[in-house]
């Protein structure tokens, strides 16, 4: 990871996936202007998917949700450099990676501080030919070796003692090679224990069972016990 430092800003990125001017990057303008964006989501904010010279990206502004997001919007608390939410999603993308989880990868990551707040943007790798699993489960049903990958993704997951405090059927992306992705990393990190990862993984089930009434998906109990087949290394 190289760092750039101005007085209230911290720029953090991967030189090998950054050819671009890290200082441009976080700026829609800049993609727009260079033809490189490649399309947008809107969420919270924009979402906005672009082509650098290495891979397709995925550039986020950090906003909050919510009644007290109406409020303050994309304003946080700044508390250090270091427990900015870009630089520890940063990180955390960095370590889960290198670790063998696939995640995307993280790009880039900037915090600006301004008095006793500080604003954000991640830039990273966006995921080729993917759909979360409730936009493919609308569709058709999956096989139990799909559910067997999903499950050996968050097992190595919780093994770094990582929780995905939003772990539902929409932060799991299958791409057309039938690969498992986990997302959408912000707030997440390291717990000590293992009494969380029970919680995490019925979070993850009340998210499909939710999606049955809501959306119809195609899912019952036996892909359930295929999912925890490949978390128990039992697939």
């Amino acid at each position: 990871m190289k760092t750039i430092k101005n007085k209230n800003e911290r720029i953090w990125y991967n030189k090998a996936l950054l050819k671009e001017p890290a200082e441009c990057c976080f700026e829609p303008e800049y993609w727009q202007k260079s033809g490189k964006v490649i399309g947008s989501a809107t969420g919270r904010g924009t979402t906005w998917f672009v082509k650098t010279q290495v891979l397709e990206a995925a550039l986020r502004h950090y906003r909050r949700g919510g009644l007290f997001g109406r409020l303050v919007d994309d304003h946080y608390l700044f508390l250090g450099w270091k427990k900015t939410r870009s630089y520890q999603e940063f990180e955390l993308l960095q370590e889960l990676s290198v670790s063998g989880v696939n995640v995307p990868r993280p790009i880039a990551a900037k915090a600006v501080k301004k008095a006793m707040s500080y604003q954000a943007d991640l830039l990273s790798e966006k995921v080729a030919n993917a759909k979360d699993l409730v936009a493919i489960l609308q569709q058709q049903s999956l096989p139990t070796s799909v559910y067997n990958a999903i499950g050996q993704q968050i097992r190595k997951m919780h093994d770094l003692q990582v929780c995905h405090t939003d772990l539902n059927s929409h932060n799991i992306l299958l791409d057309d090679k039938e690969t498992v992705w986990l997302i959408d990393f912000d707030k997440c990190g390291k717990q000590s224990g293992d009494s969380w990862k029970k919680e995490n993984l019925a979070r993850l089930k009340r998210s499909f069972v939710k999606e049955v009434g809501k959306r119809q998906i195609q899912w019952q109990e036996q892909d359930w016990q295929a999912l925890m087949a490949g978390y128990n290394n039992q697939s």
